[in-house]
């Protein structure tokens, strides 16, 4: 994933910043087509070792209502220390996603 893209998503992101911890827990958990579409049982399980999967997180994703509020909580809550698959993108993407998202909520990146 280029600079560029991570800056769009980055920014698309900004909307959720003021938004507590807990709303968008709830949100994600009632809403997210992961916690309800699939069997636990049926999911692959990823480790940080799996190359990057975005054909899985798509389908895994696709057609989530709240893709967006997925990534922004992975974000805070995950961080650099990622894992699987949150807001349709794999936890490579999001690694290189979160200085970028930090950066622009006026932090640095470790």
């Amino acid at each position: 994933m280029n600079s560029f893209n991570l800056a769009k998503i980055a920014a698309r992101l900004d909307r959720y910043a003021a938004v507590p911890d807990d709303v968008l827990t709830n949100l994600v958990t009632r809403d997210g087509l992961c916690f309800w579409a699939f069997e636990r049982a049926d999911m692959p399980e990823l480790s940080g070792d799996d190359p990057p999967d975005r054909a899985l997180a798509a389908w895994l994703c696709g057609g989530c209502p709240v893709i967006d509020e997925c990534l922004e909580l992975d974000l805070r809550v995950g961080g650099i220390d990622t894992l699987g698959v949150w807001g349709a993108l794999p936890d490579t993407d999001r690694r290189a996603l979160h200085p970028v998202w930090l950066r622009r909520r006026g932090g640095e990146a470790r």
